[in-house]
């Protein structure tokens, strides 16, 4: 199950911190960069299965107590980068939680193959009218 804004909201650490880039003196004064810190195991939104399989896929974003950190400092508000980093969060969980549908081989059906052979039949004898007739 894909987690919703409140969800996140309820359980998330966020941390904030002066970012760098564009924004000139707002820059050195500005704790605009924010850090999302989500801990996989506390999360009541998940069922074991899913935190079993987030830890699988995701084990190199993890940090050794298990939490997930999630950094934006696109813009020079706090609370865009906040949204932003809410947003990627979702995003990661919900590629993270698919479960990719297992193929079907299918077998080529009878009237594609009598086709085909028809098709480079009639090919086949196009060119061979196409030669010079032999004399005997």
């Amino acid at each position: 199950m894909i987690p919703s804004k409140e969800d996140i909201l309820k359980i998330a650490l966020f941390k904030t911190s002066r970012s760098g880039g564009k924004g000139g003196q707002n820059v050195n004064k500005v704790s605009s960069k924010v850090e999302l810190i989500l801990n996989i195991d506390e999360s009541f939104f998940l069922n074991e299965g899913e935190k079993e399989l987030l830890k699988e896929r995701l084990a190199n974003r993890l940090d050794q107590e298990g939490n997930l950190h999630i950094v934006s400092q696109e813009d020079r508000s706090q609370l865009m980068n906040k949204e932003r980093t809410i947003i990627k969060m979702i995003a990661l969980l919900k590629s993270a939680l698919h479960i990719q549908k297992s193929r079907k081989p299918t077998k080529t059906p009878k009237s594609v193959i009598r086709k085909r052979l028809a098709d480079k039949q009639l090919t086949a004898t196009k060119k061979e009218n196409r030669r010079r007739p032999q004399l005997d």
